[in-house]
């Protein structure tokens, strides 16, 4: 799992009412800053001048001299809460991580950023879903995702683990196990699926790409 940086330098665009904004509030929308979300709604301000600031949201501080000393909600305060609006940075209670499969930036709630995978909405797999093997081509039906890693979950009987297994040892060992079936090998009848018992096949996470 790879936990994104969250920084965004580039100025954010004026409204059109700019003339209805006050000083900070322009400053805050033009000026260059980077901001990190540190977790526990503490938010890392860094300006185009090397200079590092820390906005707690949760107390509505920020340790820069404009508010420290005036007591004003300065340019930095305001910059957080425009990026939060915006979608660009998450909101207190969570973190930006990276799509273990394509490297999208997503927000995930800051208790399970620890977590070894994190996916976007176009790589989660669910029962149901249906997938393609990237190996082979196959169209596959999840029916099962497990929160156990490749490297610890044994193939049958086999000395292989799903990781170790010739045809996954270039996927990560640390995806998750997903169980899928070949859905054309499934006759319905008015009894449900025949046969009653279906083989489900173990797969690294990031070997099946989600397909319609």
């Amino acid at each position: 799992m790879t936990q994104a940086r969250n920084t965004h330098a580039s100025p954010a665009p004026l409204p059109a009412a700019e003339a209805d904004l006050d000083r900070r509030s322009i400053r805050a929308r033009t000026e260059p800053m980077t901001i990190t979300a540190l977790g526990d709604a503490i938010y890392e301000i860094g300006t185009e001048h090397g200079t590092t600031y820390l906005v707690d949201l949760a107390s509505n501080r920020c340790s820069c001299p404009d508010h420290t000393y005036r007591d004003v909600r300065c340019k930095h305060l305001r910059r957080v809460a425009i990026e939060i609006t915006e979608g660009r940075v998450p909101p207190p209670g969570k973190l930006a991580v990276e799509c273990d499969v394509c490297g999208e930036e997503l927000f995930v709630d800051e208790r399970t950023v620890q977590e070894e995978s994190h996916y976007c909405e176009t790589h989660t797999l669910e029962p149901g879903a249906f997938v393609r093997d990237r190996e082979t081509g196959d169209r596959l039906l999840v029916v099962h995702v497990s929160d156990r890693r490749a490297d610890r979950v044994r193939i049958g009987e086999s000395a292989y683990s799903v990781a170790t297994y010739p045809n996954n040892r270039s996927y990560d060992p640390t995806d998750s196990v997903v169980g899928a079936v070949y859905p054309q090998s499934v006759e319905m009848t008015g009894r449900g699926p025949e046969p009653d018992e279906l083989r489900v096949y173990s797969f690294p996470y990031s070997r099946l790409e989600r397909i319609a």
